[in-house]
């Protein structure tokens, strides 16, 4: 999955029924202009109670789509007295172009979607807005964990929640006499004991597993694991080896470091040496579908999204799964993501704007996407309020209450979960496009993660700070 897109399509599908997620053009969203004088002035004082603010709110999608948003913005402007809001769709297509256009002029919507990796870029150019005190005083907030920063303030939040996990087939489990892989976050398996167990769940067509004589892996008719590569998920495995992609405010390239090299090797090693993955070449959105709904891999990690998007429908068809936590190398991590809504700093009603998109970002709002599975709560209380978190996933489109409840919702509100880093680092696109491109022979074996991160290092460096 490349989470720009998938979660920008969940954020436009909750308009439809609606906030890892945005869509666009790279290459548009790199030339945004600064906003000009006249749209930096202090912000203006609202109407009389007589007079409502008059919002407009920017989206990408049809015009059918503009209008279902519009519907969910009607029932806010009914609800109160205060602020009316106008939904303007905008083409996928054009959406962020038209955004620098009117960017030049002045002329940006009140509040609007920012896919992920474009929400650090526009507040460092001074296009978006300190939401510091949008939950102020509220009896619940988002979680900690999924607020975009710049330079130590909150400048979004994501309007969906969701981490990384790991799915498994009950049924290939069983058959191997295996137990299942712990829910519980203070029983995670090691990595060590993740590929042991993926030996055991790996068979060639003679049922030979690897390691023993006569294993052939040329002829292997059921793989143990998969571990997605797309480069976003990757930064997960560098933070559970005691690296990552970047330092922690995001100023510093840390993928040269061996932690986070060793650990991308060892993924590429359950193909290449441990015999137990297939090959994956990071490339393609489709890793729960290649894998366990196809039936040739006992488990895989990706998103919880994939619940919503492709596992309920597989479930209905006899698919026999289950979610568990992560394994981990030094540390125990899971990534969380979700694409923001936002308040342009042209607004002259920040506070209304603000008040719009808590309302907008409330849960029974979005009560479809959540309800099966595509998205997960962003307010802390659906995490700590029992009676809520039943409401969430006491339903057919999960599994098991207390399997999930430990695999998802306590592993989400942990401290595992850290924010992919689009939540805090400028030019994640590029860098990750670029790292894509360099692990490509890595994968196949043709080079090793050391030789190729090594020798690109600078460009990757570089292509952090946005230069070539």
């Amino acid at each position: 999955m490349k989470a720009g897109k998938r979660l920008g399509a969940c954020l436009l599908a909750a308009a439809v029924v609606f906030g890892v997620i945005g869509c666009g053009n790279d290459k548009e969203k790199t030339n945004t202009a600064s906003p000009s004088g006249e749209a930096s002035k202090s912000p203006e004082k609202s109407p009389s109670k007589t007079e409502k603010v008059k919002l407009t709110y920017s989206m990408w999608g049809t015009a059918e789509e503009g209008t279902k948003v519009q519907e969910t913005a009607d029932k806010f402007n009914a609800s109160q007295d205060k602020i009316e809001v106008e939904v303007l769709a905008i083409p996928y297509e054009n959406y962020m172009t038209k955004l620098n256009t009117m960017a030049t002029a002045g002329q940006l919507p009140d509040a609007g979607m920012m896919r992920e990796d474009g929400v650090i870029q526009w507040s460092s150019e001074g296009m978006l807005n300190d939401v510091s005190a949008m939950y102020e005083g509220s009896d619940s907030k988002p979680l900690d964990s999924l607020a975009y920063t710049y330079q130590g303030k909150p400048v979004a939040y994501a309007a969906a929640n969701e981490i990384l996990l790991l799915y498994y087939n009950k049924d290939m489990f069983d058959k191997a006499s295996v137990p299942y892989p712990p829910n519980a976050l203070d029983k995670a398996w090691t990595w060590d004991e993740f590929v042991e167990t993926a030996k055991k769940l790996t068979n060639d067509k003679n049922g030979k597993h690897p390691g023993e004589d006569g294993f052939d892996s040329q002829s292997i008719v059921q793989y143990g694991a998969s571990v997605e590569n797309l480069t976003w998920q990757l930064e997960a495995w560098a933070l559970t080896n005691g690296g990552g992609f970047y330092n922690d405010d995001g100023t510093e390239v840390r993928i040269g470091e061996d932690a986070s090299i060793e650990a991308i090797q060892k993924v590429a090693d359950l193909y290449l040496k441990d015999h137990v993955a297939p090959l994956s070449v990071g490339q393609t959105d489709d890793g729960i579908q290649r894998t366990i709904i196809a039936g040739t891999v006992a488990m895989a990690t990706n998103g919880q999204w994939n619940i919503g998007t492709s596992l309920n429908t597989a479930k209905e068809a006899g698919l026999n799964y289950g979610v568990a936590v992560l394994p981990y190398m030094k540390e125990k991590v899971t990534l969380n993501t979700g694409g923001a809504n936002v308040v342009f700093s042209q607004t002259k009603h920040p506070q209304e704007a603000m008040e719009w998109l808590k309302w907008y970002g409330q849960e029974e709002n979005n009560w479809g996407l959540i309800s099966s599975g595509i998205w997960m709560p962003v307010l802390d209380k659906w995490y700590k309020d029992e009676t809520l978190t039943r409401k969430w996933v006491e339903n057919p489109n999960f599994p098991p209450y207390d399997e999930y409840k430990s695999a998802v919702v306590d592993y989400a509100s942990s401290s595992a979960a850290r924010p992919t880093s689009w939540f805090f680092t400028n030019h994640t696109t590029e860098f990750n496009t670029l790292l894509a491109s360099v692990l490509g022979d890595v994968w196949t074996g043709k080079t090793t993660a050391k030789e190729a991160i090594s020798k690109n290092l600078d460009a990757l460096k570089a292509a952090n700070k946005g230069t070539k």
